[in-house]
């Protein structure tokens, strides 16, 4: 295991792993969320390529494993397409602020003709350059709102990362299994501990699906969540992380975006399964796998997209079949015996549609097992809980909208605190 799974290999790409959103539910201007990925760059002329500009705007820089991850696709989709240093240009440590909107104006000054921001917060003040540049595109990571904005030229992108975060889990709760036989301790003490940004649905789903991944293997699992109200914040991710491991945490995992809790782990000898990237080298011995969002697919879709003069869909999400969804290679070292088998048997499964990550009959709230929910997918002012997203059995994330509103406390997770953005 030298190399990226991406997902399970060829044999299961043929399969159509994680189709994605863009063979599910159309956006809500009927919009189909996916790209073709089949079209070639050399459909497009020459001349559009050579006018072709991209801003991207970056919450921080490489030294955030978020940001790095946004950087190298965004620099390989600029060598497989064959732009300039000329065509490429970065504005990093932008925070969440009218920062944001003028580094947008200045990069559509500039001559940008797409212009991509990487952060949840940056999502008002793309809106606010969108309007004021309507012939440059503006795309962003991880929004909520340009499904039902009515600005044209602005656009949101996801990936079906729920499914990859299902399947590290699994690798979890291998993990645990293989401690609690070797007498580190008993099956009720098996506990996961998890280090959050903020209680935001993004946040939510992702530490639930890895939950759920975890308990699939090992059904006495139980998990406790300490946020830190940062996206990137060392010292306080390290905080968390060595909280959780005196509250009894016997494995880590994370969705912040430093070294900070990888770190804890490896000076605990506490396992760890870290997110957009392999920390292997600087955690060789506690590091298992990571999953991560390759957004290097949507990139290129969003240029090809300018240099052919056609739309850019208004809410992408892009999973295995698109690349966009992704492991590491596992660390064998640190890795359970059979952790690879077991994940392939459950990415075949997800890919047939005999396995759903949130499937009812897998978790409770408040003791109850749900037939219904309404979801706030429509985000606005009053976040109001508009759409039913429970049908079939199983609770329909990512389908309706690109970006995660799975929001539920689900029984056996404890959020130790409460941070809002």
């Amino acid at each position: 295991m030298k190399k990226f799974i991406a997902l399970f290999l060829a044999s299961l790409m043929v399969l159509g792993l994680f189709a994605g959103c863009g063979s599910k539910a159309p956006a809500a201007d009927g919009t189909a969320p996916a790209a073709d990925k089949e079209a070639p760059v050399a459909e497009a002329t020459e001349a559009a390529a050579k006018d072709v500009k991209v801003g991207f705007i970056c919450l921080h820089d490489e030294n955030s494993t978020y940001d790095k991850n946004f950087i190298d696709a965004a620099m390989a989709v600029k060598e497989s397409m064959g732009l300039s240093d000329d065509q490429v240009i970065f504005k990093k440590n932008i925070p969440e602020s009218n920062d944001c909107y003028e580094a947008a104006a200045d990069l559509a000054d500039r001559g940008c003709n797409i212009v991509f921001a990487d952060s949840f917060g940056h999502e008002s003040y793309m809106a606010q350059a969108a309007k004021e540049f309507p012939e440059v595109q503006f795309c962003h990571a991880t929004g909520t709102t340009a499904h039902t904005a009515g600005i044209p030229n602005l656009h949101n992108a996801f990936a079906s990362i729920y499914e990859g975060r299902y399947l590290a889990g699994i690798a979890a709760g291998l993990k645990l299994n293989e401690m609690i036989e070797a007498g580190e301790f008993t099956a009720e003490e098996a506990k996961i501990g998890y280090v959050g940004a903020f209680t935001y649905a993004e946040v939510i789903s992702g530490y639930t699906s890895f939950f759920l991944g975890a308990r699939s293997v090992c059904p006495t699992v139980t998990m406790d969540v300490q946020f830190t109200g940062s996206w990137y914040d060392e010292t306080a991710e390290k905080e968390a992380a060595n909280l959780l491991i005196q509250n009894g945490a016997k494995l880590i995992s994370q969705h912040a975006d430093s070294m900070g809790a990888p770190t804890a782990c490896e000076t605990a000898g506490v396992p760890n399964i870290s997110y957009n990237g392999s920390t292997v080298d600087g955690c060789p011995n506690t590091f298992i796998v990571s999953s991560r969002i390759n957004w290097a697919p949507y990139f290129q879709y969003m240029i090809e997209c300018v240099m052919k003069g056609e739309e850019i869909a208004v809410d992408w999400c892009g999973g295995t079949a698109e690349g966009s969804v992704e492991l590491s290679a596992i660390n064998e070292k640190a890795a359970a015996a059979g952790t690879e088998e077991a994940i392939q048997a459950a990415a075949e499964k997800l890919a047939s549609g005999e396995l759903h990550v949130f499937d009812t009959a897998t978790f409770t709230v408040n003791g109850e097992t749900l037939t219904s929910y309404l979801a706030d997918v429509d985000t606005d002012a009053e976040y109001a809980h508009e759409t039913e997203v429970i049908s079939d059995g199983y609770f329909h994330e990512s389908e309706y909208r690109a970006a995660p509103y799975f929001d539920l406390m689900i029984d056996g997770i404890t959020t130790l605190n409460k941070v809002f953005g």
